[in-house]
């Protein structure tokens, strides 16, 4: 599996081997043994998504927060990650990676996540180090002009993601989480 990190801090790449042959093909994802220590799976999850359909930038606010290990399983989809924690040297940055192939992203705990699908029935699994709480789950806006991220015009969105603060707006209200 190769490893590349990405500009935001504690963010990474993966994009494990493909072995195809006259059958198929078979791929690891997620291997334990390199995130044990780092990264305890406690929640399996996956999203499918018609072309154009963008999510995200989702986060969980609490201590310990929620750690992602993302692939795409099927489809493809611009993947952002977003440094949502106060205090770090990368606040505020983004970075993007082209997610197919089952190329993956890890993003540590206090990162958001978002995406755009960019072909139909794009299928994105997450592994989450913790279960869902949905009173702990945040988001700031995908079309924040401060973030300024590639978002198509027209983009699909959900009405939590259209309705969500501005990364300004989250930093007044409290709601980010600390570096």
């Amino acid at each position: 599996m190769e490893a590349r990190e990405l500009a935001v801090g504690g963010a990474w790449a993966f994009t494990p081997d493909l072995h195809r042959d006259d059958r198929g093909l078979f791929v690891s994802p997620f291997e334990e043994r390199e995130f044990r220590p780092l990264f305890p799976v406690a929640q399996v999850s996956t999203s499918v998504s018609r072309d154009g359909v963008a999510r995200g930038v989702h986060y969980a606010r609490t201590r310990p927060g929620c750690a992602k290990y993302v692939h795409c399983a099927r489809g493809r989809v611009l993947d952002f990650v977003v440094d949502l924690r106060v205090g770090s040297p990368t606040f505020g940055q983004w970075d993007s990676v082209e997610l197919a192939d089952f190329r993956a992203v890890y993003l540590p705990a206090g990162l958001g996540h978002a995406f755009v699908a960019l072909e139909p029935d794009s299928t994105v699994c997450y592994l989450l180090s913790r279960g869902y709480e949905p009173a702990d789950e945040l988001a700031v806006s995908l079309l924040d002009p401060e973030l300024n991220l590639p978002i198509p015009a027209g983009a699909v969105l959900s009405r939590r993601d259209r309705d969500a603060p501005t990364l300004a707006e989250a930093l007044a209200d409290g709601l980010l989480p600390h570096y």
